[in-house]
């Protein structure tokens, strides 16, 4: 039987079900060989060949997989059709042991019996040229972050981590809370008037203040409001101009990964790490009471507004019998991709027309048939007729002043019968008609008045914003963005205030020692230039080891010199090596390295010179003083060899004995940890391991068995947290 391996079990689970037992179906996982973890594994020496190894935990899944490929009579590799999928087969076909010029790839956007059965009829060779694109960014992003997350956590603090793409994203929040920070607001006035025909023969409406001597006016004080109002009070108002339109609102393309992230942020209030679970689950297919295993929309992760003719038929021939013949253009809709897009996908659409979210909806949880219906009705609504209106705009004049009323009515619903309008409503434009006036036409004003008003900072970003921002910018691709902005929530760079995104005060220092050194790395056209590098390697006229070869040793330089700027040379000696020690600034203070790094690391603080009168506790050394992140404390001198350490004047201190232990009965000590604060352990330790925060009396609660201890005004209280026994002062004699 021949095999076929994905990624995921469910995907297999849902192909499995389609094939009806024809063919085994497996998943690997995921990757099963990648970069070391804890290592860079880049060879810099060696051209920047990456050193591959087993990804931990896929040890038995290489074994099982390895035993059915030998059995199988032919190996498909159907991983995702995108750089990534690729890779994953490369790495299954270089594992498994797979003729290297084997026809035994295949992939298809949507997962369906007739997709799945027409990809089994056209295998093909893994392309190698989307293997070198991501093996090309995965070699790049681990240089990038393997050599920048360090700098940070001996800069600012340790756990920081820095990315290509992740580094510049959070640069965009930075920067959009600085606007807002340095935003000044300024005054400006509204001023509008409620206007009818004398004979009172049409509806008031409201018209606003745009001109004065025929140019673009807006009172930017009181003084100029007054002015213009007084002049309006005393002057009369006539119909200068009347413009009567149809304005046209074209249906919106189906989604791309980028336009679901928004689509779903604005509408659910979900993240795009979210949008993107949810969605993934509708791609691979979910368990339906009483069908199986069913996969619902065509490959998540596309730029491409590209349908296919089948599925635009499909549509077209859903919308003729569902809203009528009216509602469907002469010609199908085709959309533009943007620049550079992956247009062998297609855009994000239902698989099975046939599938309502009516249909479903008892089927699904709430998420998962929220993103459906947005899917299923952005498609529908994409191949059908613009919606139409009825748009009038009066311009009125009085004096030197002119006014503008405009307003909007549907006269077609077209595609905004299935899918909300995205269009932008206009604050100062009237919904409905306004009255058919004429030219010339003398109007008066039943009210006028003046509303003073200040322009509005900058809008923090959201998911939607910021997904829309970096592919606007070009910064990273579909399947990136839902894991940077992860990334940037998991990491404490950013923290929501409702929906909207605030940098955290160490995502300022981390962005601005990172513009500091690496202006071009940080640069949104240095990596929508990069993105655009990576396509060239797809596109097979590039060699991707010359674009890493370009990019490492001026950013290697760069690197060289932030983790040096600002080091003073000294006359003290190394004692390893016999080289002058320079003083580096750190994130606890200035210290002493070896300026023979790195064939010397020696390093030491800034008074370690110093010894004390402490011998080591293990080898006898006399101890000398460090510091630390909690301060000052004594280290033995003979590290590594002995890695003793002690707090600095505890070993002149006595032993404080004070409570006595509930469990044993021995004396309890008073102890210090490391930031200073008081505890009590047992003397008997490690026989007995009881600690306690409050002096233990010995005995122990009656209601919890909780160790009771003293409190600072002489009562005694349980030690649990949830329990409230306590014997007040005054009553404790004989109690406790």
């Amino acid at each position: 039987m021949d095999l076929i391996i994905v990624e995921s079990p469910s995907k297999a689970k849902t192909i499995s079900r389609y094939l009806k037992g024809k063919y085994r179906v497996d998943a690997s996982g995921g990757h099963i060989r990648d970069l070391p973890q804890k290592k860079l594994g880049v060879s810099i020496e060696n051209n920047y060949e990456p050193r591959y190894v087993t990804s931990p935990g896929k040890e038995e899944t290489i074994r099982r997989l390895t035993e059915e490929a030998q059995r199988a009579g032919r190996v498909y590799l159907a991983t995702d059709p995108d750089r990534e999928g690729e890779a994953i087969s490369w790495h299954l076909q270089s594992v498994l042991g797979l003729d290297e010029e084997g026809e035994n790839r295949i992939e298809f956007n949507e997962i369906s019996p007739k997709a799945v059965e027409k990809a089994l009829k056209n295998p093909r060779k893994i392309n190698y040229n989307l293997v070198d694109a991501q093996q090309a960014r995965r070699v790049l992003d681990r240089l990038v972050g393997y050599k920048l997350s360090p700098l940070l956590n001996n800069k600012i603090q340790n756990g920081l981590s820095a990315g290509r793409v992740q580094s510049v994203a959070l640069r965009l929040v930075v920067e959009r809370e600085r606007e807002i920070s340095a935003f000044v607001p300024e005054e400006y006035w509204t001023i509008s008037a409620e206007l009818q025909d004398p004979a009172g023969k049409f509806s008031p409406f409201r018209a606003l203040l745009e001109k004065k001597k025929d140019k673009k006016f807006k009172a930017t004080c009181k003084a100029q409001a007054d002015e213009a109002l007084a002049a309006l009070r005393a002057g009369k108002y006539v119909v200068s101009s009347v413009k009567k339109t149809v304005a046209r609102s074209h249906a919106p393309a189906p989604f791309t990964t980028s336009t679901l992230q928004q689509d779903a942020s604005n509408k659910l209030g979900m993240t795009a790490p979210e949008t993107m679970l949810m969605a993934q689950h509708l791609y691979e297919g979910m368990d339906l009471e009483g069908e199986g295993h069913v996969a619902f929309v065509t490959y998540i992760r596309t730029d491409s507004t590209r349908v296919s003719a089948d599925a635009q038929a499909a549509a077209r021939e859903y919308i003729e019998e569902k809203f009528g013949k009216e509602y469907l253009p002469e010609k199908p809709n085709y959309y533009a991709s943007k620049k550079g897009a992956q247009d062998a996908h297609e855009a994000i659409r239902p698989i099975d027309l046939s599938r309502t979210p009516e249909s479903v909806k008892k089927l699904l949880d709430r998420k998962h048939y929220n993103i459906y219906k947005l899917i299923y009705e952005r498609f529908i609504a994409s191949q059908m007729a613009e919606a139409q209106y009825d748009a009038m705009q009066i311009e009125i004049a009085n004096g030197d002043y002119g006014l503008k009323a405009s307003g909007r009515a549907l006269r077609f619903a077209g595609f905004t019968a299935i899918y909300a309008d995205a269009r932008k409503e206009d604050e100062d434009e009237t919904k409905g008609l306004l009255p058919a006036l004429d030219e010339g036409q003398p109007l008066s004003a039943l009210s006028l008045g003046g509303e003073q008003k200040f322009t509005k900072p900058p809008v923090r970003y959201t998911d939607a914003s910021l997904v829309k921002a970096m592919e606007d910018k070009g910064i990273g691709r579909p399947s990136t963005y839902a894991s940077i902005i992860s990334v940037l929530t998991k990491r404490k760079y950013v923290e929501k205030d409702g929906k909207y995104m605030k940098p955290t005060e160490i995502a300022y220092r981390i962005t601005d020692m990172l513009v500091k050194y690496f202006t071009d790395v940080m640069d949104v056209g240095f990596t929508a230039e990069m993105e655009e590098k990576l396509d060239e390697i797809e596109d097979g006229g590039k060699d991707w080891h010359s674009i890493i070869a370009a990019f490492y040793p001026p950013f290697e330089e760069k690197l060289r010199f932030a983790n040096t700027d600002g080091d003073e040379p000294t006359d003290i000696i190394c004692e390893k090596c016999g080289h002058p020690m320079v003083r580096k600034a750190g994130k606890y203070g200035k210290y002493l390295a070896c300026s023979n790094y790195p064939a010397c690391s020696n390093i030491i603080s800034e008074g370690e010179a110093e010894l004390s009168d402490t011998p080591c506790p293990k080898c006898g050394a006399l101890m000398v003083i460090k510091t630390g992140r909690y301060g000052k404390f004594l280290a033995c001198p003979n590290y590594p060899a002995c890695k003793s350490t002690l707090p600095l004047g505890e070993e002149k201190e006595e032993d404080v004995f004070e409570g006595v232990c509930p469990e044993c009965g021995k004396p309890t000590k008073q102890l210090k940890t490391r930031t200073g604060k008081i505890y009590y352990g047992c003397s008997g330790y490690p026989a007995c391991k009881f600690m306690s925060w409050g002096v233990p009396t010995g005995e122990k609660c009656p209601k919890c068995g909780a160790a009771l201890v003293k409190t600072a005004r002489g009562s005694v209280r349980c030690s649990g947290k949830e329990c409230t026994y306590r014997v007040p002062a005054e009553r404790k004699k004989g109690k406790a």
